[in-house]
C-alpha cells in the first residue's frame, strides 16, 4: 500500500468545488460547491489522492506510520485560494496619490500629471532586480499567509521592451523562489508612455515587444487596458489579434472607467477572460455569456476607489457569465494583498453569496488562468493546494472581516504556513 504523505481530517465543512475541472461554474452552478461534512482529503508526492469523509478516506488505508495528520476539527477546508489577475511584481508605492483620490481628482488626470501607472513605472526601472525581487515577495508571502497559493502575474511596469522582458524573467525567477505559482502574463499595453501617441505605441507593442516576447517564450497571457484614453478598441483589437497569432491565450481590461464596448470586444475576439467590467452593458454582459468569458471582478478595487460602483455580478450571473474573483494587488488602485477581503466586498457589494464567492476565488478563477486541470479543487489528480480556515462554517468567512482566517496553508502537500 502507498501511504499518503499528508491526511487532513475530521473538518467540519469541506468545500470541494469538484465537477467543474472541464468548464467554469456558472448560473446555479456557482452555489454548488461539493460541501462534506467530516471531511478528509489525502496527499501524496504533491498531489490528491483522496477525497471524501473522514471515513472514507480512512478506510481507504492511506494513513501509515510515516503520514503526517492535521485534525481540521471545528474549521473548514478548501482549496488554496486562486488570485488570477495582479500587478503584484513593481517597485516603490504611491500612497502620495491617496490625497489626490480624496480630493476627487481622477484616475486618468492622475495618469496625465505623471503619477499612476507612470509613477510606479519610474520607480520599476529605477530599482535594481534584487530590490524588485525583494518587495515582491514580501507581497507574495503576506498572499500566502492569507490562502493564495496561485497568482496571475502581469508586467506592465516597464513599457519599453527591454524593462517589459526583464519584469517577465523576474516573475520567472520569482516562480522558482517561493511557494506560490505565478502565472506570466505580458501586459505592455497597460500605459501609453510619455513621447508617443496611442498609435505609435500600438505599433511598437504589435511589431516590436509581443514577437520578443514570444520569442522568448516568456508569458502565456497578453492583456491590454482597453479604456478610452488609454488604449482604444481599435488598438486594443490589433493588440490582441497579433497576440493570438503568436499563440498568447488573451486577456483584456475591458468597461472599468467607461461603458465603452469593450465588453462586446472580449467576446468578439473570445478572451479567456475580461477584466473589471463596472460599466459593462446589458449587450455586452449577454455576449460575454454566449461565448464563455469569464468575468473576473475585483471589488477592492471599487471599494478603494471610493466611487460607490461596483460590477453587476448578479446579473452576469443570472445571464450565465461565469464569475471569478481577484485582488488586482497593485500600488495604485487596489494595495491589497488579501483574498479574505475580497471575498468580503464581493458578498456586501456584489451581492454574492459566500457560497459563490468561494467558487469566484478558487475554480473559476483557476479557468481564468488555463489551471483548473491542476488547482481550484480538491479532487483526485490534481495539486495538493489545501487551506484550513478557522471558522466554525463556510458564512463566517466574509462575515467576521479584517483579520486573517486562515491557520494553515498546503501548496503541493507541503505545510507551507502556519501548521
Amino acid at each position: 500500500m502507498m501511504y499518503a504523505d499528508l491526511l487532513i481530517y475530521s473538518a467540519q465543512l469541506m468545500a470541494t468545488l469538484r465537477g467543474y475541472s472541464d468548464r467554469p461554474a456558472c448560473g446555479e452552478g456557482m452555489s454548488e460547491i461539493g460541501l462534506i461534512e467530516d471531511g478528509a482529503v489525502a496527499i501524496r508526492e504533491g498531489k490528491i489522492v483522496a477525497v471524501g469523509t473522514t471515513e472514507e478516506v480512512r478506510a481507504g488505508g492511506w494513513a501509515g506510520p510515516d503520514t503526517r495528520q492535521i485534525s481540521a476539527l471545528g474549521k473548514v477546508v478548501t482549496p488554496g485560494f486562486v488570485d488570477p489577475h495582479t500587478h503584484v511584481l513593481y517597485a516603490g508605492s504611491r500612497e502620495n496619490e491617496l490625497s489626490l483620490k480624496l480630493k476627487g481628482v481622477p484616475y486618468l488626470e492622475i495618469l496625465k500629471q505623471g503619477g499612476g501607472i507612470l509613477s510606479t513605472v519610474r520607480s520599476t526601472k529605477l530599482a535594481t532586480d534584487e530590490e524588485i525581487k525583494a518587495q515582491t515577495s514580501r507581497r507574495l508571502r503576506t498572499m500566502l499567509s492569507m490562502g493564495t497559493t496561485t497568482v496571475e502575474a502581469k508586467s506592465g511596469y516597464g513599457l519599453m521592451v527591454d524593462d517589459e522582458l526583464r519584469a517577465l524573467r523576474l516573475i520567472h525567477e520569482l516562480d522558482g523562489e517561493q511557494a506560490v505559482d505565478l502565472v506570466p502574463t505580458f501586459m505592455g499595453a497597460h500605459a501609453v508612455p510619455p513621447g508617443y501617441s496611442e498609435e505609435a505605441f500600438t505599433n511598437y507593442i504589435v511589431d516590436v515587444m509581443l514577437p520578443q516576447v514570444a520569442v522568448e517564450d516568456l508569458a502565456e497571457f497578453c492583456d491590454v487596458f482597453c479604456e478610452p484614453g488609454v488604449f482604444s478598441l481599435e488598438s486594443s483589437e490589433r493588440i490582441l489579434v497579433k497576440a493570438k497569432e503568436l499563440n498568447f491565450k488573451l486577456k483584456m481590461h475591458a468597461d472599468e472607467l467607461a461603458s465603452a464596448g469593450g465588453a462586446e470586444l472580449a467576446a468578439k475576439l473570445g478572451v479567456i477572460s475580461a477584466d473589471h467590467l463596472l460599466q459593462a452593458s446589458d449587450e455586452g454582459i449577454a455576449a460575454l455569456a454566449r461565448q464563455g468569458v469569464i468575468a473576473v471582478l475585483l471589488p477592492a478595487t471599487s471599494f478603494n476607489l471610493a466611487k460607490n460602483s461596483y460590477a453587476r455580478a448578479r446579473e452576469m450571473i443570472r445571464a450565465g457569465v461565469p464569475v471569478a474573483l481577484a485582488t488586482d494587488s497593485n500600488p495604485g488602485s487596489s494595495p491589497t494583498e488579501s483574498m479574505p477581503l475580497v471575498i468580503t466586498l464581493a458578498c456586501l457589494y456584489l451581492r454574492l453569496t459566500p457560497e459563490e464567492a468561494l467558487a469566484g476565488c478558487t475554480i473559476n478563477a483557476a479557468h481564468a488562468i488555463g489551471r483548473a486541470n491542476q488547482v481550484g479543487s480538491l479532487e483526485v489528480g490534481k495539486q495538493g493546494d489545501v487551506l484550513i480556515l478557522d471558522i466554525p462554517n463556510l458564512n463566517y468567512l466574509p462575515y467576521h472581516f479584517g483579520s486573517n482566517p486562515v491557520e494553515t496553508v498546503v501548496k503541493r502537500g507541503e505545510v507551507v504556513w502556519g501548521g
